[in-house]
């Protein structure tokens, strides 16, 4: 084959059909040497092709435990950032396609946080009376200043035990870079919500006095999913008009007030078991990403089970969608040639304290 051939435009003229076909191919032909990780959101032409699959957590401990060569992630660029500060260093991330990142996690940035963190030592010793926590839906650099600050990283499924420990360690938490998961996990713990401040980060000391600084137990980056924004309360009364007996259910990146009314709040993996444990002829609304409820719905209509979408216009993750087939197989056909397209390094000096954050989340989690 020609050098065109191994580019990207050229398997962006591919079909899915031709692309399945070759991946599947690639796969057997790189067989141990590579492992394909795709998260719940991933759109289903590619979500086939992986060999594990999960939300955040179930991921990360994979990418912990994997010892294939080469990890391809499917999902977005900090997912592929945990598998290369888990992984061994002769372990190779990739991403398919590096324009895949996450406009909640871009809502953060190490040097806002830093900012953040000195206008707080301003009023109390952050070191002493704060333990920074942030949502793995964030930059490697985050988890670092977590690693380096004593304090840790959490996902959806595990937002309570890890909240729990950093009121172990001090008295605060700085949560970021998801206001909804920070509010709706610390409400569910009793924590009052006006001891839950939002930082605005465009505002000296976040728009927030001292007083109310103190007065605090939780304080909330002024960040969000956009894809979780969309889903209204009134979504929910109106699907409770016509299905009394229906039960909503929402991830708790959903606002304060959807979340409240819902019958159940959590992580994918729990919206996964929560609708596949219920009994046949159960009817669900569920609040979180369109690629996950479709494919709920189609397992559960088998089982006479009616899951529906909460919102009445579609908005996926579209970062997410940009891992399409193409440029899977590109990923993979360069890799029998011996070549490595689009790895994901963390620098060593990131890695270290970020991987203090990750193992001490994975432990709390365990």
């Amino acid at each position: 084959m020609g050098i065109y051939e191994f580019t990207i435009d050229h398997f962006l003229s591919l079909d899915d059909a031709q692309c399945e076909e070759r991946i599947v191919a690639a796969k057997a032909k790189l067989g141990k040497r590579l492992v394909i990780l795709g998260h719940h959101y991933q759109r289903e032409e590619v979500f086939k092709h992986a060999d594990y699959s999960g939300d955040s957590l179930k991921l990360s401990r994979q990418a912990a435990q994997q010892g294939a060569e080469y990890i391809v992630f499917c999902g977005v660029h900090f997912m592929a950032e945990v598998a290369d500060i888990l992984s061994a260093p002769e372990q190779k991330a990739i991403l398919p396609d590096l324009a895949a990142g996450c406009s909640m996690a871009d809502m953060a940035n190490l040097k806002k946080v830093e900012q953040a963190w000195r206008e707080l030592s301003a009023v109390q010793a952050a070191d002493e009376y704060i333990t920074p926590m942030t949502y793995i839906n964030s930059a490697a650099d985050l988890k670092a200043f977590c690693g380096a600050h004593g304090g840790i990283v959490c996902t959806s499924s595990n937002a309570r035990r890890v909240l729990e420990w950093a009121f172990t360690q001090r008295e605060k938490v700085l949560f970021f870079p998801d206001q909804h998961l920070g509010r709706n996990t610390g409400f569910a713990m009793g924590i009052p919500l006006e001891q839950m401040v939002v930082w605005d980060f465009d505002k000296p000391n976040g728009g927030l006095s001292e007083e109310q600084i103190k007065n605090a137990k939780i304080i909330l980056w002024d960040g969000f999913c956009s894809v979780h924004q969309q889903f209204l309360p009134e979504q929910i009364e109106q699907f409770r008009a016509t299905y009394p007996n229906g039960k909503a259910i929402s991830h708790p990146e959903c606002s304060f007030e959807v979340c409240q009314k819902s019958d159940e709040v959590g992580s994918t993996e729990y919206i996964i078991k929560a609708i596949k444990a219920s009994p046949p002829g159960t009817r669900w609304l569920v609040g979180t990403e369109i690629n996950l409820v479709n494919r709920l719905a189609q397992e559960s209509q088998v089982e006479g089970k009616f899951v529906h979408y909460m919102a009445p216009i579609v908005c996926m993750c579209s970062t997410m969608y940009r891992i399409d087939p193409a440029h899977l197989l590109w990923v993979l056909e360069n890799l029998i040639e011996g070549r490595v397209v689009n790895q994901i390094e963390v620098l060593p000096n990131v890695a270290k304290p970020a991987r203090l954050a990750l193992e001490q989340m994975l432990a709390v989690s365990s």
